[in-house]
C-alpha cells in the first residue's frame, strides 16, 4: 500500500506537463496548446489525457484600460480557426506595412543618402529616419529593375541607319550601367562590319592597342575548343565587370561575318552570360543582321536628336515590321542623343508625336563631352542627366526581357 509521500509525488508528476524527447515534439506541442480554445471562468479547461481538471483561469483587466486588439474570426485576412497566435499575427499585418507574416524582424526602414532628409539622419546619428525623398526612391527603382534576376539568357540588338549618332557609345554606356547594378557581369559584342570601335570606347584606343587583342575573327577560329568561361575569356576584353568581343579590324574580313556565324557566337555567350548587348553595323542588311535580329529579344533603335533622325527611327521600326520582325518593332526602345547640343533647338514633343504608337519607349539622353568626343566613355565623367538616361534605357531592356 503506497504511503502518502509517494501519492503526493505521483499526483505532482500528473499535473506537471510531459517531458519530451525532442525539440521538435516540444514544439508540436506547444502549437497544439497554442490552438487550444482559451479558457474561461464559464467552460474551465480539462487535461482530457490525465484526466485531472485544471482551475478556471480568469484574466482580468485593469479598470479604465482599454482592451487590446485581437483578431475577429471572419474580419478579412483572418483565418478561422487558426491558432489564436496566428490570428494575432495576420491582425497586425493588416495594421501594420512593415510587417511579414514570415520574418521575425521588422524590416529596416530605407536610408536617406543626400538632401536634407540624410543631413537630419546624420544628426541623429540615425535616430530620426524620414526616408528617402521622390528623387532617391526612383533612383531605387530604376536599380531594382536592372538587377532583376533573369532565368535564362537575354541579348539585345543596338542598331541604327546612320552612322555616328550614339549607338556605339549608347552600347557602352549602357553596358557599363548593367555592369554596376547587376550581380552577374553582361556581354557587349562587337558585330559591326565596318571595323567596329566598341571596345576602343569602353576601355580606350591606348589600352586596347597595346593588349594585343583578339577579335570576333580569333573567337570564331577557335570556338569549338572553348568549353568554359576560362577559356572564352581568352578572348574577350574586359572594361570593369563589362565583358567584351572586339570587332574585326582588317578590312578586308571585318564584312566576312555571316548570320550563321553570329548565331554561333550567341550560342556560345548564352551559356555563360544572362545579357548581352550586340553593337550592330550601320542599316539592317549586311550580313550578320538576320542572325542578330533572329537571336534578338528586344532592341535599341538609335537616332539623333532631330526630326530627321526620329524620321530615320521610324523608317528603321517599319522596315522591321514589314520583314517579319513586328514583335521587335513594337517592343523597341528609341534613344536619341544629343551630340550637337541641338536639343534646345529641337521640339521633342514633335519628335515623340512622330513616334507615338510604333515604338515601346522613347529615351533622350542629353548633351554631354563624354560622349560626344568619341573617345573613351566612363560613367564617372559623366553628367548625372546623362548616367540618368542610361538607366533608364537599361532598365527598359530588362524590363523587356520575359
Amino acid at each position: 500500500m503506497p504511503d502518502a509521500s509517494s501519492a503526493k509525488k505521483t499526483s505532482a508528476s500528473e499535473r506537471s506537463p510531459l517531458r519530451r524527447n525532442s525539440w521538435a515534439e516540444a514544439a508540436a506541442a506547444a502549437d497544439a496548446e497554442a490552438g487550444k480554445p482559451a479558457p474561461t471562468a464559464a467552460q474551465p479547461a480539462t487535461d482530457q489525457g490525465a484526466g485531472v481538471s485544471s482551475d478556471p483561469v480568469i484574466e482580468s483587466v485593469p479598470s479604465g484600460a482599454a482592451p487590446a486588439r485581437s483578431a475577429e474570426v471572419g474580419s478579412p485576412g483572418v483565418s478561422e480557426g487558426a491558432p489564436a497566435a496566428t490570428r494575432r499575427r495576420e491582425a497586425r499585418a493588416q495594421d501594420d506595412p512593415d510587417y511579414s507574416l514570415g520574418s521575425f524582424v521588422r524590416p529596416q526602414k530605407p536610408r536617406p543618402k543626400g538632401g536634407w532628409r540624410g543631413a537630419v539622419f546624420s544628426m541623429t546619428s540615425g535616430g530620426v529616419n524620414l526616408g528617402p525623398g521622390a528623387k532617391q526612391r526612383n533612383e531605387d527603382e530604376l536599380a531594382q529593375r536592372i538587377s532583376r534576376q533573369l532565368q535564362g539568357s537575354f541579348n539585345t540588338a543596338v542598331l541604327s541607319l546612320k552612322g555616328g549618332i550614339g549607338k556605339t557609345s549608347t552600347t557602352v554606356g549602357v553596358g557599363l550601367t548593367l555592369a554596376e547594378f547587376r550581380g552577374d557581369p553582361p556581354c557587349a559584342i562587337d558585330a559591326n562590319p565596318d571595323s567596329g570601335d566598341l571596345v576602343e570606347r569602353a576601355l580606350g584606343e591606348g589600352i586596347y592597342q597595346s593588349a594585343s587583342p583578339r577579335t570576333i575573327s580569333d573567337l570564331l577560329e577557335n570556338i569549338e575548343s572553348i568549353d568554359s568561361l576560362t577559356a572564352l575569356s581568352r578572348y574577350m576584353h574586359h572594361a570593369g565587370r563589362l565583358h567584351l568581343i572586339a570587332g574585326e579590324q582588317d578590312p578586308e574580313v571585318s564584312d566576312s561575318l555571316t548570320a550563321e556565324e553570329y548565331l554561333r557566337i550567341r550560342k556560345l555567350i548564352s551559356g555563360y552570360y544572362s545579357v548581352a548587348l550586340t553593337d550592330c553595323g550601320t542599316g539592317v542588311t549586311h550580313n550578320a543582321m538576320s542572325g542578330i535580329l533572329q537571336s534578338a529579344d528586344n532592341l535599341i533603335i538609335a537616332a539623333g536628336y532631330a526630326v530627321s533622325g526620329a524620321k530615320r527611327a521610324r523608317s528603321t521600326l517599319l522596315w522591321l515590321a514589314e520583314h517579319g520582325y513586328e514583335e521587335l518593332a513594337k517592343n523597341a526602345i528609341v534613344v536619341i542623343t544629343d551630340k550637337d547640343e541641338v536639343s534646345s533647338r529641337v521640339d521633342k514633343d514633335a519628335i515623340e508625336e512622330h513616334l507615338s504608337g510604333i515604338c515601346r519607349q522613347l529615351i533622350a539622353v542629353p548633351h554631354d563631352r563624354g560622349v560626344a568626343d568619341g573617345d573613351l566613355v566612363t560613367l564617372d565623367v559623366l553628367k548625372p542627366e546623362t548616367r540618368r538616361a542610361y538607366k533608364e534605357i537599361a532598365a527598359a531592356i530588362v524590363d523587356g526581357y520575359r
